[in-house]
């Protein structure tokens, strides 16, 4: 089988990423193709395996109960190097926790997860949620949606894009209080965003770069580019 991982096409980074493919939906897939650079390593999460396909790429793992992948797939993958790890049906963990746990064993700080969000709303909310595991709360995980990004903001974030595009910070564990932002155009001092209020949503960026800071809670950030090139600089 040909070699499709990705080749120099793109701009290199000092920095080792891991890409993660899920099997929900895949909003842009031009936009995720131009995301992944020569050095990421990519993981497929079971049925994301199809989405990779698609891209002409061929993920360094696959990983799963396998249930939503042919064996001939897998075999095929297989044999052109990837490496494959099976999982029994009955287990405690959905594929895409599996391949994020893997990423962290392999020493993965930097983690884009694609194709996380989709028609079930049970994995949906499950996979938001795991930004907020604390087993993962050490590395920089962000789930990403074409022109959509969730990340989460345990003390401090940047957030980049361009001017226009919308933010919206939501609380994830009880309220979160000395919130502060700056480069919003609503800001917060020292704020208090409750949990279950929707004070934070739909904000706007007014730079390209704003800040927040929280001093004690969980906030989950949502940015919303204008376009799906909204996220390249961020990315």
């Amino acid at each position: 089988m040909q070699d499709t991982r990705p080749q120099g096409v793109f701009v290199s980074s000092p920095t080792p990423r891991t890409i993660i493919f899920a099997n929900g939906l895949l909003a842009d897939s031009a936009a995720a193709r131009a995301a992944i650079r020569p050095a990421d390593r990519l993981i497929a999460a079971d049925g994301g395996l199809h989405h990779l396909l698609a891209l002409g790429l061929t993920p360094h793992v696959l990983i799963g109960d396998l249930d939503s992948v042919e064996p001939a797939e897998a075999a095929a993958v297989e044999a052109g190097g990837a490496r494959v790890e099976r999982f029994s049906p009955r287990k405690d963990q959905t594929d895409l926790e599996l391949a994020v746990r893997l990423a962290r064993a392999e020493g993965a700080s930097d983690i884009l997860i694609f194709g996380a969000l989709g028609a079930r709303w049970d994995q949906t909310l499950a996979n938001l949620l795991l930004l907020a595991h604390p087993d993962f709360r050490a590395a920089r995980l962000r789930l990403v949606d074409g022109a959509q990004q969730i990340y989460l903001v345990q003390s401090h974030a940047v957030i980049e894009g361009q001017p226009g595009d919308t933010v919206s910070l939501i609380s994830l564990q009880g309220d979160a209080s000395g919130v502060t932002t700056h480069g919003l155009e609503y800001p917060l001092h020292d704020g208090r965003l409750a949990f279950g209020s929707t004070l934070g949503v739909s904000n706007v960026l007014l730079e390209a770069r704003a800040s927040v800071w929280v001093t004690q809670g969980l906030l989950a950030c949502v940015v919303i580019g204008q376009s799906p090139t909204s996220n390249e600089r961020s990315l």
